[in-house]
């Protein structure tokens, strides 16, 4: 064999090697290995992910994460697997799954087709609209109230697209400021820095209810189009989705994810016994009955 002939071959079979240990490295065989799975959190995204009284991540989100782990446990045989939580925010959380900081994120998403191109997301957990709130003092009624006035979104939050279409599409001449994340946007607000701050209506109620004076404020009737939640996982990695996927869809049909839910927006929570009274709405039943991470946009 000739020595060209003879280097062609050793490079396919260096290129098959290096095929085969590329795909052998999937999330499960990282989790298996390092007997740890990482999940990342957000610390005010209530009620979903937030750090309770004593600091411990909690909520609708950190409950789904928890039962699929339990799942995970008994998929790979290590019932004492480790559980490390990792704090992101509205501007990390995609790279942080994308560069494999973390192996999950349980928090407050959107899935959309821009984030899809780094990312993969879970079947939809829950279905929300974006919303304007403002205080009551404001006498702001609609939308045209804002017009050329402060507002503040939550960066790298999906509002503040919403925002910037808003403004142009209803000529509002808006000044948008962006916050580091829904605790300063919610305070910028409280203060009057802004007549409105525009997020995710169950996100917003979370912020209203657990406000020294929740009866402050109000939302505004406009909505904005409908967006679906779920669960960041890695790209590409199709053994990892079907499986939280799978226990996910078994969640809803079983009745258990209704049950997570009622425990959490519809119920007294932590750390004030606050009940948001958000019952669910037809189009997360829908997803329920049909688990899907289809979007639209």
């Amino acid at each position: 064999m000739s020595r060209i002939a003879i280097f062609l071959v050793f490079g396919v079979v260096v290129f098959a090697a290096t095929c085969t240990a590329t795909a052998a490295s999937t999330t499960l065989d990282r989790i298996r290995d390092r007997k740890e799975i990482v999940l990342g959190y957000r610390d005010s995204s209530l009620p979903f992910s937030y750090l309770d009284a004593s600091m411990k991540p909690v909520g609708f989100s950190i409950d789904l994460c928890a039962n699929i782990v339990e799942h995970l446990k008994k998929k790979l045989g290590l019932p004492q697997l480790s559980v490390k939580y990792i704090v992101v925010n509205s501007s990390n959380r995609i790279s942080s799954v994308k560069n494999g900081f973390i192996d999950m994120e349980c928090g407050s998403t959107v899935n959309n087709l821009q984030r899809q191109k780094a990312v993969a997301f879970s079947v939809t957990t829950f279905v929300s609209q974006p919303k304007w709130m403002v205080k009551k003092s404001s006498e702001i009624n609609g939308a045209p109230g804002l017009k050329g006035k402060a507002v503040v979104v939550t960066q790298g939050s999906n509002a503040a697209s919403f925002a910037k279409e808003a403004n142009e599409k209803e000529h509002l001449d808006l000044k948008i400021l962006q916050a580091k994340d829904h605790d300063e946007s919610m305070s910028m607000l409280s203060f009057n820095r802004v007549v409105a701050f525009m997020e995710d209506d169950i996100l917003l109620a979370g912020k209203k209810a657990f406000s020294r004076t929740p009866d402050a404020y109000k939302f505004l009737p406009e909505s904005y189009e409908i967006t679906y939640y779920g669960l960041i996982l890695p790209k590409d990695d199709t053994e990892f989705k079907e499986f939280v996927d799978q226990t996910l869809s078994e969640m809803m049909s079983s009745g258990v994810f209704e049950k997570v839910y009622y425990k959490w927006f519809q119920n007294p929570i932590p750390p004030l016994g606050t009940n948001l009274n958000f019952p669910l709405n037809p189009e997360l039943k829908a997803r329920m009955k049909n688990p899907s991470d289809k979007v639209f946009q």
